[in-house]
């Protein structure tokens, strides 16, 4: 007798026990025609098959919505998760994300041609200015000091000739501090621009096609308060463009300017795709 077919109720085969039935998967009509096994397989195939009103996963469909495993459910997140899906959850490293695109100021746009893309501009460090505060403050002291003296000893003309002189040291800070503020470091899609003076203006550029060498240096104190030398080497370059000294965050600055000058398209994409988010 094949194991597909049941068994006649009379025969002793069918009095085996029903463990060496279980693993061929069916039921045997000698067993439920037995009331001695009716019970007992009845309680074995209610634990093997579970209750239709069992929904997915042990899911009562009394107590809870019946979901069904062949239709696709979409998954779901807390704000926590997704907040550590875009990485605003957690520290981005030490590389930090390039600033956008923004307008240029009066004082660059003039500058600019109506095909390029202005990318950002630069103001020296204020370590670009410590030599005239020092001079400024060491002036104040010692002239003070010395108009003071000169004050006691009743030495009128000489008090005047050191009030000049002091009142000629503070003009000459407030001129280097006006041209700090004028000095401007550019960057566009097409080259990179030096922009200074404030009678006399200057403006040094250099096409980025033309940039064979780039690189930055930066001292201890250098690194201490963010701010560095920027070399660039090109054919034929103007010495205004050689080295450009107390440039503010240099790292950030260079990756901006390698990757307008090997990632131009990236560069495109970029902004392009945040100008869409920010109009939305």
């Amino acid at each position: 007798m094949g194991p597909g077919e049941p068994r006649q109720p009379d025969d002793e085969d069918a009095r085996r026990p029903r463990d060496d039935d279980e693993n061929f998967g069916y039921n045997d009509p000698a067993f439920d025609e037995d009331p001695r096994y009716a019970h007992s397989g009845a309680s074995a195939d209610a634990g093997r098959y579970p209750s239709p009103d069992a929904g997915y996963a042990g899911d009562n469909r009394e107590t809870r919505e019946y979901r069904d495993s062949g239709e696709y459910l979409p998954p779901s997140f807390t704000e926590e998760e997704l907040e550590g899906l875009t990485g605003e959850g957690a520290p981005t490293g030490t590389r930090r994300v390039l600033p956008l695109e923004d307008e240029p100021t009066t004082l660059v746009s003039r500058y600019l041609f109506p095909t390029e893309r202005y990318r950002g501009e630069w103001k020296r460090h204020w370590i670009h200015l410590a030599t005239p505060l020092a001079i400024g403050l060491a002036a104040t002291l010692l002239f003070g000091y010395l108009a003071g003296f000169l004050t006691r000893q009743n030495l009128d003309g000489f008090v005047t000739v050191a009030v000049l002189l002091w009142i000629g040291a503070i003009s000459w800070v407030a001129w280097k501090v006006l041209d700090w503020y004028f000095d401007r470091f550019i960057l566009t899609n097409k080259r990179v621009m030096v922009v200074n003076g404030i009678v006399t203006r200057k403006v040094a550029m250099m096409p980025l096609l033309r940039v064979t060498d780039m690189k930055y240096e930066q001292s201890a104190l250098g690194r201490m308060l963010s701010y560095g030398t920027f070399v660039l080497e090109s054919a034929g370059q103007d010495q205004a463009l050689r080295e450009i000294k107390h440039l503010p965050n240099p790292n950030e600055l260079y990756l901006r300017v390698v990757e307008e000058m090997y990632e131009p398209q990236a560069v495109e994409a970029r902004l392009g795709k945040d100008s869409e988010l920010d109009d939305a």
